[in-house]
């Protein structure tokens, strides 16, 4: 082994389990862990941003309730879409969630990014529409917590020993197990392998760290933040996707990911320049007309108040320059 080569985590790291009161254990997967993770971080920084542009603090749950479970079924339909030949053949058992390998078995792996972003963004658009939050103005204020939640995802492929490169020679080379069912037939024990898992979660928290520095400097509203997390995850996942060795479907002998990413890249180029052509100010306020939602005022100003003692207080006052005696209470009467 190279001196600087990544070690695969113990097999046993995989899963979590946690025994139960009333007996048997409850299997949690490592990778499903690193999902969530990355949901919650990405759900703190959204928040974050977007209230700071004017939204209501919290109403980014309301927005994540739709989105997250969207995202979740979109991921697994795109795997399944795309990887037929795992789920559809003769004697599978495709339709059956309580025996292995039906296509709603989602907690036996098979999820992919680009199902999550279409039915996450499903999610959003119900979750706008409920809140008055505007689309674009909520996908810029996701665009760096989305890259930072990738990013801890990709996490959980290194506790499964699983979607990592081609055999590399680079001392930062990642250690496979030869017994493990996707090592290359033909390859000596101890062939390392690029560490895909590492490259793309490096180039995510680049990316998040980019578009952040970006909008300080551009007016990156109205989608344009959003345009560039399309662009730069695009290329990125575009260069990881040709050097993986996992199984994929082939569309004109290029990977199925590898178009998705290309399209990712041309979507986020014509974003901005529409956009950038449509909206040439900033963004008034993350809600759509007439949704507009206003803080509270924590203080009270008591000179832009007048309380009714005060009123009356002057009233006493005025009166009583004139020489007249002004009445505080109702007149008695005195005859009997």
């Amino acid at each position: 082994m190279a001196p600087f080569s990544i070690p695969s985590p113990d097999p046993a790291w995989r899963a979590l389990e946690i025994p139960l009161p009333w007996g048997g254990e409850l299997t949690i997967q490592t990778y499903a862990l690193c999902i969530l993770v990355g949901i919650v971080l990405a759900v703190i920084i959204t928040s974050r941003r977007l209230t700071k542009r004017g939204a209501e603090p919290g109403i980014v749950l309301d927005i994540a309730l739709w989105a997250v479970p969207l995202g979740i079924i979109g991921a697994r339909f795109y795997h399944v879409f795309t990887h037929p030949d795992d789920y559809f053949y003769a004697g599978a058992n495709v339709w059956n969630p309580f025996q292995p390998g039906a296509i709603w078995n989602i907690w036996e792996g098979g999820n992919a990014i680009y199902g999550a972003l279409l039915g996450g963004a499903v999610g959003v658009i119900i979750g706008c529409r409920f809140t008055g939050i505007r689309f674009w103005s909520f996908a810029d204020a996701l665009a760096p917590g989305l890259l930072v939640a990738q990013a801890v995802g990709r996490l959980g492929n290194w506790f499964n020993h699983e979607l990592f490169g081609s055999p590399t020679d680079l001392p930062w080379g990642l250690e496979i197990s030869s017994d493990n069912p996707a090592f290359p037939a033909g390859l000596v024990d101890g062939t390392l392998f690029h560490p895909t898992f590492l490259y793309e979660l490096v180039w995510n928290l680049l990316g998040a760290a980019a578009i952040v520095l970006l909008e300080r400097r551009f007016n990156l509203r109205w989608g344009k933040a959003f345009g560039v997390y399309l662009i730069w995850y695009g290329a990125g996942r575009a260069f990881f996707e040709s050097i993986r060795l996992d199984p994929s479907e082939m569309f004109f002998g290029i990977r199925v990911n590898v178009w998705a990413s290309l399209a990712a890249v041309v979507l986020g180029i014509v974003l901005i320049l529409v956009q950038r052509r449509r909206h040439t100010g900033d963004e008034a306020s993350p809600y759509v007309p007439g949704r507009e939602w206003s803080a509270p005022n924590a203080e009270v100003d008591s000179e832009d108040i007048e309380s009714d003692s005060d009123s009356l207080d002057d009233d006493v006052e005025g009166e009583s320059e004139t020489g007249v005696t002004a009445a505080t209470s109702p007149s008695r009467s005195t005859s009997a």
